[in-house]
């Protein structure tokens, strides 16, 4: 679903992405982990071309996402690739219900009720069917995160990207957003996901990357990468982690 060929991404003088070849397969779900600074962010933002590469290319079920197009083609591929940022993103002008009737709407052309019939079966799912009418800034942290991915699986797409979904929430809310993605794991949903919860990377990856530096140094299943890591680099990471 996603592949990624000889991908360089500079800032500047800084490199940020160096030589990545690395692909994702239908079903699978894929953890990226590393230190901060690694370029795990940066390599997930070029699977919907939310950062430009200098060379290379991130193909999506067989399409070059930064290839030439234009500004509608662009549109239409990312309405098919569900993006989860760490800052939710939600409007606060909206309430959690017409945040994930918007784009089905507006950008698929369905009609407004059938949107809001779809919006509630996922609120639903995300365990906030009673609060489909509360604005952003009455939700909690976790809640307008699990409206968020709501958000996304509004427009149906094959894949989801979660960018550290976890990272700007209250210990005590991580829980309820990792339980909706264990959820879509179970449901055998496409996913890459970068996160620092290493305990939901260890129970739900089919592998691991760990990058740092801009490169991925190491890939392998979970049970190989926790239990023998192989590059120094991620066996000092792990080794750090242990000592927190």
């Amino acid at each position: 679903m996603i592949r990624f060929r000889d991908v360089n991404k500079w800032y500047g003088h800084f490199c940020a992405l160096a030589d990545i070849n690395a692909q994702v397969n239908k079903g699978e779900v894929v953890v990226v982990c590393g230190p901060s600074g690694s370029g795990k962010s940066t390599l997930i933002r070029t699977v919907n071309r939310l950062e430009e590469i200098r060379s290379g290319e991130v193909l999506f079920d067989g399409q070059n996402i930064h290839a030439k197009m234009t500004g509608t083609q662009l549109n239409r591929l990312r309405s098919r690739i569900g993006f989860v940022f760490q800052s939710f993103n939600l409007f606060p002008h909206l309430s959690a219900i017409d945040n994930i009737v918007l784009s089905p709407w507006r950008v698929n052309g369905i009609s407004r009720a059938e949107a809001r019939e779809r919006a509630m079966k996922l609120l639903d799912r995300v365990g906030l069917a009673d609060r489909a009418h509360s604005f952003p800034a009455q939700l909690s942290g976790g809640q307008q995160q699990r409206v968020a991915i709501a958000r996304a699986l509004a427009m149906e797409p094959p894949v989801m990207l979660f960018d550290e979904p976890t990272s700007a929430l209250d210990p005590e809310m991580v829980g309820e957003v990792l339980a909706v993605m264990r959820g879509l794991v179970n449901d055998g949903m496409t996913m890459m996901c970068v996160t620092h919860e290493m305990s939901f990377a260890r129970e739900v990856a089919d592998r691991v990357w760990f990058m740092d530096a801009g490169r991925i140094l190491e890939t392998s299943t979970p049970a190989d990468f926790f239990g023998a890591p192989q590059h120094p680099r991620a066996q000092r990471f792990l080794a750090e982690l242990r000592t927190r």
